[in-house]
């Protein structure tokens, strides 16, 4: 299980004008709820957040919030960005309980080599990049390995075949498509085939300009 620590403030002021005076003043607006809290409104400082996201995979790394003198575990649901911008404007954490199972995305690595890519000069297809399970959060894997060195050429790999923790409960597809090995797609550029004759424009025939006066 991966583990984040960040450090927030709670603030009893909400609203849109808030916000804004916040992320004015370096810090980013949030929020944390749970099955048995009210929601909690906070407030982040910026430059940590931007820290911490670019080095976690957010929706499975269990972040450690501290507000005053308590810490609880939680996971982000939410990141919301400027349409254009890089800013964050808000964030959604949701407080972890011992015994309750969360749905999370789990991030899949691929190891290996295929071996229709070694023999054959095929290509490895990466279809899905992540799966949605239910788990405990003390159980939440930081990622699951799909080895693909013995996929041949026309060879596929599904959700169902994939090893998978004691613990998980998938919620994606079984029957979903995970990876597949395919031929390079080829790049078939039309000419003439050799010998052809290019395409005659048809002679325009016209009269003598002695007859054409003549009339």
């Amino acid at each position: 299980m991966a583990t984040a620590s960040l450090n927030a403030e709670a603030r009893t002021e909400t609203g849109k004008g808030v916000a804004r005076k916040l992320r004015a003043a370096g810090r980013v607006p949030a929020v944390i709820y749970g099955h048995a809290r009210e929601a909690q409104a906070l407030s982040l400082p910026t430059r940590e957040l931007e820290k911490l996201l670019s080095s976690i995979a957010t929706g499975s790394t269990v972040v450690e919030l501290s507000v005053g003198s308590a810490t609880t575990k939680t996971l982000i649901r939410e990141v919301q960005r400027h349409p254009f911008k890089k800013q964050i404007l808000h964030v959604d954490f949701q407080e972890l309980v011992a015994g309750e199972k969360v749905t999370v995305e789990i991030p899949l690595v691929f190891v290996g080599v295929p071996e229709g890519v070694r023999l054959s000069g095929a290509l490895l297809e990466q279809i899905l990049h992540s799966i949605e399970v239910l788990v405990d959060p003390s159980s939440i894997p930081n990622h699951i390995d799909v080895d693909v060195t013995n996929l041949a050429m026309g060879h596929s790999l599904h959700v169902r075949e994939l090893p998978l923790p004691a613990g998980l409960e998938v919620l994606t597809d079984e029957d979903a498509t995970v990876c597949a090995v395919v031929a390079p797609r080829a790049v078939v550029e039309e000419t003439p085939a050799e010998g052809a004759e290019a395409p005659v424009e048809p002679e325009l025939i016209r009269k003598p300009k002695e007859e054409e006066e003549a009339k």
